[in-house]
């Protein structure tokens, strides 16, 4: 079996040694780790991966080799039995019954009533409108609909929870990503007008020879522009959630980022910018950097560029609380505010399409916190104007 898992990290890319794969062997025989999928996960990338650049990798050949095999997840849903959460219902409604189901009346009766169903209920449901189950119509629980609700475990299907009760866990964009697409090298072009600036005060010396040979050795100096990157920019990018639908155009885009802005830093953030952002989705729970230290890290000539698809509920830009994966003490609105009053030079580019921005409330709260024209969509002409935009 771990064969055929070495031959599996060898075509995803990694360049795994059978002596490392030995040394995993012997940690197994020596029972480093037994009976637990985490413990050989880490045991696994401890032994075979010796460059951390090549984790999210290995996450993605580990997780495709062992596919199906049961994790050890421990109590990520307190209070909540797991075997409640399991899906055993996949109910259609009709658009007529969805269009009956009204919302619980805002965010503050929401979690009220989530605190009430909590401790009323004493065995698991499903197919309901009220309880805390599975395929209803109730607010609570997941594979259902509900206009507005707590999603608890499951999968995201209609995007509509304002607040998620799970541990889930995001990987960091791989910036080693081979750009062979003609519209990334395209938006590379963009990149590296908007990333280059110089005067004419260096030599040309090929341009000089050749222009002295032409002129029969009279000597014709020729100066060129010195090139040097002088744009700073600060990248917040999202990840996890519907931008998961997106990774593949933004590893690009961050990939073209690397290679073009000597002075780049970049954080994570999900959904919205709160109170903290990440460097590493591995250890984003651990890790954490507060928005005022980068506010104080990083002076305000730095370019700010927001990647995300600003599609989310409402509450999780405009109430305290409303982040679905933590307690905000302050809206995100505030805290969007600070770094736009901060970094004047600010854009968001979106990866969703343009024509959807318009029956989305969300992505309309955001360009109305952003101001007039800076949010673009992530195309050629996006980037484009993006560019521009920031140019100003």
């Amino acid at each position: 079996m771990l064969f055929g898992f070495f031959f599996a990290l060898r075509e995803a890319g990694l360049k795994t040694s059978l002596s490392e794969l030995l040394t995993l062997l012997d940690a197994l025989f020596r029972h480093v780790a037994v009976f637990s999928m985490d413990d050989f996960y880490h045991l696994a990338r401890t032994t075979l991966v010796k460059d951390e650049t090549q984790f999210d990798r290995f996450d993605r050949a580990f997780a495709a080799y062992f596919k199906g095999v049961e994790n050890a997840v421990g109590d990520l849903h307190g209070r909540i039995p797991e075997e409640w959460l399991r899906q055993a219902v996949d109910r259609l409604l009709s658009e007529e019954e969805k269009r009956k189901i009204q919302a619980l009346g805002g965010w503050d009766k929401l979690m009220e009533t989530l605190k009430k169903r909590l401790e009323e209920q004493q065995g698991r449901h499903q197919g309901g409108s009220k309880w805390i189950g599975t395929g209803g119509t109730s607010p609570f629980g997941h594979s259902g609909y509900n206009p507005e609700g707590i999603r608890i475990g499951g999968e995201s299907r209609h995007r509509r929870a304002v607040k998620v009760w799970e541990r889930r866990e995001y990987r960091n964009l791989d910036d080693s990503l081979e750009l062979g697409l003609r519209n990334i090298k395209l938006a590379l072009r963009r990149l590296r007008r908007f990333a280059r600036e110089g005067a004419s005060e260096i030599l040309d010396l090929d341009d000089t020879i050749r222009r002295t040979a032409r002129n029969a050795g009279w000597l014709d100096i020729r100066m060129m522009p010195e090139r040097h990157n002088a744009v700073k920019v600060l990248l917040f990018l999202d990840v996890g959630g519907s931008m998961d639908a997106h990774v593949h155009t933004c590893e690009e885009l961050f990939s073209a980022c690397r290679t073009e802005f000597k002075h780049l830093e970049y954080y994570y953030f999900h959904n919205f910018v709160y109170e903290s952002v990440w460097k590493d989705n591995h250890r984003r729970h651990a890790e954490r950097v507060p928005v005022f230290d980068v506010l104080h890290r990083y002076p305000p000539d730095y370019k700010l560029i927001f990647v995300g698809d600003a599609t989310m509920s409402p509450y999780e830009i405009m109430s305290p609380g409303g982040s679905v994966e933590h307690w905000n003490e302050q809206a995100g609105a505030v805290w969007f505010q600070r770094l736009l009053d901060y970094y004047p030079h600010a854009i968001w580019l979106n990866p969703e399409r343009e024509g959807n921005w318009e029956h989305t409330p969300s992505v309309q709260l955001t360009q109305e916190l952003l101001g007039k024209d800076r949010m673009f969509p992530l195309t050629l002409a996006g980037l484009d104007g993006a560019m521009r935009r920031l140019g100003h």
